[in-house]
């Protein structure tokens, strides 16, 4: 497992880089990063900060056992509710990422929220995300945040209905560019929808291979993450305080 500093660097950088790419909502949003082997012990941004200013040192370590380490006003309700009871109940994720991405979020409203695989950035989820379609208020109960850990089922996707994207990994870079992958997808299957023509759907064989394919890449998302990674900190490097 990476050292606390590395994740402390890497969980920064990828709050900043959901900013500079427009995924961030005001200040809300949590992302979180488990320090420890069995999860329960996980560093969260801090309440109502933004992104972009997020630095290593701001994030706080929280433990999910613990009540007392988040009761500071310094960690917001909702992320208590969700991230603490995921790595409760999901020791094999250790990295969740939370957002209200537009086009994520638009797919999440509609009847059908399902993220149809019709390029090749969509088939990487076939069969592979959990859907939500009970959206009952702000998740700032541990129920709540219960219920959508059981939701995930076998999956550490969930499109949250009339809320946005939970991504689950076990890794910060292989998260961000799920993360960044999902919105993008979402983005076409929207533009595509616009257009009023029939959608050109894979096959589901082409699409399970695809999705197998893209599994057998993960390297390529913590490349992507990385070039990410030193662009920003060549740009800021005060990310890394």
């Amino acid at each position: 497992m990476k050292s606390e500093s590395k994740i402390r660097i890497d969980l920064a950088v990828s709050l900043r880089l959901s900013a500079k790419l427009g995924m961030h909502e005001a200040v809300a949003n949590h992302f979180s990063a488990a320090v420890s082997e069995d999860g329960k012990s996980f560093l969260l941004n801090p309440k109502w900060v933004h992104f972009s200013k997020v630095k290593a040192s701001d994030l706080i370590l929280v433990h999910a056992d613990d009540p007392e380490s988040f009761e500071k006003g310094k960690i917001d309700s909702t992320a208590w509710a969700i991230h603490g009871q995921i790595h409760q109940l999901r020791p094999d994720i250790k990295v969740i990422m939370h957002l209200h991405p537009v086009y994520a979020t638009t797919l999440s409203s509609l009847k059908n929220p399902t993220l149809l695989p019709i390029e090749q950035n969509s088939a990487r989820y076939f069969n592979r995300v959990s859907y939500d379609f009970h959206y009952g208020g702000m998740a700032d109960q541990l129920a709540e945040g219960q219920r959508l850990a059981n939701l995930l089922n076998n999956n550490s996707r969930l499109l949250m209905g009339n809320h946005g994207i939970l991504i689950g990994s076990h890794d910060i870079g292989v998260a961000f560019d799920d993360m960044y992958t999902f919105e993008r997808a979402s983005q076409i299957l929207v533009h595509a929808y616009s257009t009023g023509q029939t959608l050109n759907i894979l096959a589901d064989h082409v699409a399970e291979k695809t999705a197998q394919d893209w599994e057998k890449i993960e390297d390529f998302s913590i490349a992507h993450f990385e070039q990410m990674k030193a662009i920003l900190v060549e740009e800021d490097p005060s990310v890394l305080d």
